[in-house]
């Protein structure tokens, strides 16, 4: 089967690391197409090196803009390349805006998407991500779940069971694959961090950067953090957590630019405990045995609360605090959740195996 697998930021680099080496294992004609929706070195360059991701065959330069530019650019490039290609199948992952443009650009041309990663849901159509959830879903031939309530989610929105193919958690199959090299690095040494003796966070939501009270309450809490803060910052939000005073001499805060994949999976493995408001990070601290608080109103990774790896906080300095505490005494015992092993990646090899029912009207 002829396949084009789109990507376009980070969290799409992770999940194909394992996935284009089985598709090709197993016989397909899969290629990458790169939007560029993260083109710079730090946030792109460095994870295809990191997970030795094959080369795209395609990269579209879309960049960056509001998300109607960005998602609208992405689709016409992508479009253009689907003309031209001809591919059996569309493969969109996660729910950036680049996982929506390939959804709609395939739909529209008649070509069956396949989602990666489908069916969770914040339920908060005030996220970008969620919108972009909602909709490839609703286009999609073929839903491929990270968890069982994926698959309950997708049948009270009415689609049909024989869609739904429940193969776990690749991101979850990645860090496994790069847990052990990662482990090797002195990431944490590198910033002046000693093991077991930081916290690590990540902060880039614009529910969170762009309203100035709740990133107040952030930067306040980190300030009075038992622990040095290790803060890998997207370029985007330096500016506005230096208009809270945090900047690269902020005591107790240490603000460094963003990190590849293998020294993140390193610096969260080595964490005290780890604060984020990023759903991909949610997953590898699960998996890697580090507490983790999320600091968001909600979360589509409910699986990571009830296992009890993560603690839901508003962005509201003592919550903050409190979860923090609560993560600091943690006994770290959790379970993983089902099918979150080393094969997400054949268990998708096996759902195209059986064939992808076409869309409605096309069959």
């Amino acid at each position: 089967m002829r396949l084009i697998v789109i990507v376009g930021a980070r969290p799409n680099f992770i999940k194909v690391g394992p996935l284009v080496p089985a598709l090709r294992e197993a016989g397909h004609d899969a290629h990458l197409a790169h939007t560029g929706q993260h083109y710079d070195a730090l946030m792109s360059d460095v994870f295809f090196s990191d997970l030795k991701i094959p080369e795209p065959t395609w990269f579209l330069n879309v960049g960056s803009g509001t998300h109607a530019v960005q998602t609208g650019k992405a689709m016409m490039a992508l479009e253009e390349l689907f003309v031209a290609e001809k591919p059996d199948a569309v493969i969109v992952v996660g729910d950036v805006n680049s996982t929506l443009a390939g959804a709609l650009a395939a739909s529209k041309l008649h070509i069956p998407v396949v989602h990666l990663e489908a069916g969770l849901r914040s339920f908060d159509m005030s996220m970008p991500e969620e919108v972009n959830r909602l909709v490839a879903d609703q286009l999609s031939a073929m839903h491929l779940t990270p968890t069982l309530e994926a698959g309950d989610n997708l049948l009270a929105e009415n689609v049909a069971g024989e869609r739904i193919h429940f193969v776990g958690n690749i991101m979850a199959e990645s860090v496994l694959r790069h847990a052990q090299e990662a482990a090797k690095r002195d990431a944490c040494g590198g910033f002046g961090m000693v093991q077991g003796e930081y916290i690590l966070a990540t902060i880039h939501r614009p529910e969170n950067t762009d309203h100035p009270e709740r990133l107040a309450h952030i930067a306040s809490a980190f300030a009075e953090a038992p622990l040095p803060v290790l803060l890998p910052v997207h370029p985007r939000t330096r500016p506005l957590l230096a208009a809270h005073g945090v900047g690269d001499s902020t005591p107790n805060i240490h603000v460094v630019d963003p990190v590849g994949y293998l020294d993140m999976l390193a610096l969260q493995g080595d964490a005290a405990a780890i604060v984020t408001d990023s759903g991909g990070i949610q997953e590898e601290s699960c998996m890697l045995g580090t507490p983790c608080v999320t600091v968001r109103r909600n979360t589509e990774r409910g699986i990571t609360l009830e296992v009890g790896a993560n603690r839901l906080v508003q962005a509201v300095r003592s919550d903050i605090l409190r979860g923090l505490a609560h993560a600091l005494s943690s006994t770290r015992d959790w379970e993983r959740p089902e099918y979150w092993d080393l094969e997400a990646s054949e268990r998708v090899v096996q759902a195209l195996a059986g064939g992808i029912t076409p869309p409605i009207g096309l069959g």
